[in-house]
């Protein structure tokens, strides 16, 4: 067994064994927390034996320290050499963030003494965390609910302030209130009716007034349906809105990239058909990320490559949620009829470029598209005229809600399938009332849609694969 202590003149881990193993829920775990490559880094510890094991390789006992206390000492190794100078951080059961006794230890962030604690940590008792285990035993624990969980990992994906704060107000427990109130009401009506087969004898005992039933199927029904429809729009903000820069070669789609951009970002030049692939690039305007993508000109040509480059031209239009068409001269009949096309249900913006050419074209009259949003400007991007205002347009074009710190809006794939199976399990229930079906049935498609709301907060049992699948796609100290 002493072949097995680290050893003062070579005091190097066994990396094999700080790699994270098959979980169980009675290990002690560890990992480090803080990105690596830092001047600290700490390193989290949470289990049963985690204040004994912490202990073991401290200058100080800490086995009788309270909770929420800070402690400063050594790590040593087994010999007694001193590893490096700590801060040891205590939080006891269950006023902690996994709901389990933790320590944090605060540590200089050479990435030779974090390998050497996790290290000494893994010989005294404790096993590597799974990705996302401090954040899944959280949950198991009772300290959140599973789709505050997921907000976890979308805090600490968020590159922007919309996606910032879409995550904090999940992770605060908004999107479950909105989901508990919901359920509270289905389960009332679920009740009543499972109340009326217990005394199914008296066939003239209503406890559930249908009336009643019916508006209040509609009135979730709806809410259900407006939590779903935020979906896109949560996917936009989360995954940043894509627009589509387009028209015809050398009207300057390049110039207006690399003038939004503040980068030389693509190529400028006189000669028609430079820009032959999608060039894309992303922006903050007023907290919300906005990918762009500067596409080939839209024209007739010989020219393989460049027919590569429009064919995908017409790809990222497809994809777009808001096209920039880029015009300098009067489009022609044929030009409205092909960003007609392209365009349908999309928010576009019209540009007349090169305004300091003194060209005149009258705006474009918006009955002409079937779009979202119409907007027409004009700009000169080589002179940088009236950009502020193109900037503003496009943020308006996003059709974004104004976000508070309460707002719900769905960013999850997960929570926006089941949102749909309960939309058609409450339009099944509304279905059966007008059908005049017997109480039984309706409080079975009733009870479908509680069991589904239960999912995504993890309210009902839910399949360890589910759990796997979700914690998987965390980092390791969370």
């Amino acid at each position: 067994m002493n072949d097995l202590k680290p050893q003062t003149s070579n005091l190097k881990p066994q990396t094999s064994n700080l790699k994270p193993q098959t979980s169980n829920l009675e290990d002690t775990i560890c990992a480090l927390a803080t990105p690596p490559g830092g001047a600290l880094g700490i390193i989290r510890v949470s289990g049963s034996q985690s204040l004994a094991i912490v202990s073991r390789i401290f200058s100080k006992d800490l086995t009788q320290e309270k909770g929420y206390t800070l402690h400063y000492g050594n790590i040593l190794a087994d010999d007694g050499t001193t590893i490096d100078e700590v801060m040891v951080s205590i939080f006891r059961a269950p006023r902690s963030y996994t709901g389990e006794d933790c320590v944090e230890i605060s540590c200089h962030g050479s990435s030779y003494i974090i390998n050497n604690v996790l290290e000494l940590l893994i010989l005294h008792g404790c096993r590597m965390a799974n990705p996302g285990e401090f954040t899944q035993r959280a949950f198991l624990n009772g300290k959140m609910d599973l789709s505050q969980a997921e907000a976890v990992a979308d805090l600490i994906a968020s590159t922007n302030r919309a996606t910032h704060q879409t995550a904090m107000s999940q992770l605060r427990g908004n999107f479950s209130s909105e989901l508990a109130k919901l359920r509270d009401q289905l389960l009332k009506l679920t009740s009543l009716l499972e109340l009326e087969l217990d005394f199914s004898d008296h066939e003239d005992l209503e406890f559930a007034d249908r009336t009643e039933l019916k508006d209040l199927a509609e009135k979730i029904d709806r809410r259900i349906t407006h939590l779903a429809h935020s979906f896109e729009k949560g996917q936009a903000i989360k995954q940043g809105i894509p627009v589509a820069i387009v028209g015809k070669t050398n009207v300057g789609k390049s110039t207006l990239l690399n003038r939004l951009l503040k980068d030389d970002r693509a190529i400028v030049s006189d000669i028609h058909g430079t820009t032959r692939d999608t060039i894309e690039d992303t922006i903050d305007l007023q907290g919300i990320t906005f990918r762009f993508i500067d596409t080939a000109g839209i024209r007739q040509t010989a020219d393989t490559i460049e027919q590569i480059g429009i064919n995908r031209t017409y790809a990222a239009i497809s994809k777009a949620r808001i096209v920039i068409w880029i015009i300098d001269q009067e489009p022609t009949e044929e030009d409205i009829k092909e960003i007609q096309e392209l365009c349908n249900d999309k928010s576009l913006i019209i540009i007349h470029n090169k305004i300091d050419k003194q060209t005149s074209i009258d705006p474009l009259s918006s009955t002409l598209f079937q779009v979202r949003h119409y907007a027409f400007l004009r700009i000169s991007a080589k002179h940088n005229l009236h950009i502020d205002e193109l900037e503003k347009a496009i943020y308006e074009a996003a059709d974004l809600p104004t976000l508070s710190d309460t707002d719900v809006i769905v960013t999850s794939a997960r929570h926006y399938d089941a949102l749909l199976r309960a939309h058609e399990s409450t339009q099944r229930v509304l279905t059966g009332m007008q059908m005049q079906l017997s109480g039984d049935l309706i409080a079975e498609d009733l009870r479908q849609t509680l069991d589904i709301l239960a999912e995504i907060t993890g309210g009902q049992i839910t399949p360890q694969e589910t759990l796997n699948n979700i914690f998987k796609h965390f980092c390791v100290g969370k």
